[in-house]
């Protein structure tokens, strides 16, 4: 049997963001929204938050990743973040189909 509706309370209107925060971190949202008829978005023109690093490398692996990153017309910083991401990624598939073979069991 499907629940009842609630009735909605009406979004108060907001002087300020920071009002607008307060009152959102004391009251419950869904007193005042429909989640049933939310839909997801994305945006794709966000730029992922960065944090900024100390890294201590052997001097003549941070030379050869310059000579690379040169030879490539790229920041060897880029070139880094590229190298890692490759890595990162290429270490979860194992994990990834691990955990797909157990679900289909």
């Amino acid at each position: 049997m499907p629940k009842p509706r609630k009735k909605l309370k009406p979004i108060p209107h907001f002087r300020s963001h920071e009002e607008a925060g307060e009152f959102w971190m004391t009251h419950d949202t869904t007193d005042y929204l429909d989640w049933s008829k939310a839909r997801r978005v994305s945006f794709p023109n966000l730029r992922p938050s960065t944090a900024t690093i100390s890294l201590r490398l052997p001097q003549g692996l941070l030379d050869e990743l310059r000579t690379l990153a040169n030879q490539r017309d790229v920041p060897y910083q880029s070139l880094l973040k590229v190298y890692l991401a490759e890595r990162i990624a290429q270490e979860r598939r194992p994990v990834r189909a691990l955990r797909r073979s157990r679900a289909r069991a």
